[in-house]
């Protein structure tokens, strides 16, 4: 008897991990990584550079939201919220979660553009962005990351910083920046 309430015991266990785990995913797969103001901001941005500029600062508003760190004055934040909409709320492991899909989705968005036109010179312009964009912010999120409080928060990040590594790794790919000649600037 003993050993028939051990093994529907751990059976039980094993049958209530998985659903928990199976829970975590759909939730994560419910909430929407980007706002409706957002959306439409991404939608109206069809040049690449500019639309990863929206999804740069989407992951930025996150960032300022887990960090707590006004980076605007409250002029700009009431223009910013009338625009963008207000700042996005959640747990700290739901806003990391975001930020990592709106990597995934800038992924894809510049990915979309170089199949079709390879030789766009936004592509590099918009990777380069993101790139520098996914170091800063994962540099400032990094010390939170040591401080994970469920395993959803840690998986949150672990997903965020592979997204980042991926972007790094394709922007170390391209080719150095030309030096445009009499303008001083470079292009990419």
């Amino acid at each position: 008897m003993n050993a028939r309430v051990s093994i529907l015991s751990l059976t039980t266990t094993v049958v209530l991990a998985f659903v928990s785990s199976v829970g975590v995913s759909a939730f994560q797969a419910s909430r929407e990584h980007l706002s409706e103001q957002e959306v439409e901001l991404v939608k109206e941005a069809q040049m690449l550079d500019k639309r990863i500029g929206v999804f740069i600062k989407a992951a930025d508003r996150r960032v300022q939201v887990i960090t707590g760190i006004e980076t605007t004055n409250p002029k700009q934040l009431k223009k910013d919220s009338e625009l963008w909409g207000p700042l996005p709320t959640g747990t700290r492991a739901e806003l990391i979660s975001d930020i990592s899909r709106i990597f995934d989705e800038a992924i894809t968005n510049i990915d979309d553009v170089s199949l079709r036109d390879e030789k766009n010179p936004l592509v590099a312009v918009a990777l380069r962005n993101l790139a520098a964009a996914a170091t800063r912010i994962v540099g400032q999120l990094k010390p939170l990351a040591e401080q994970a409080k469920s395993d959803l928060e840690a998986s949150s990040f672990d997903q965020l910083v592979e997204n980042a590594e991926s972007i790094l790794q394709a922007a170390n790919k391209l080719p150095p920046p030309i030096e445009k000649k009499g303008k001083g600037k470079t292009e990419n």
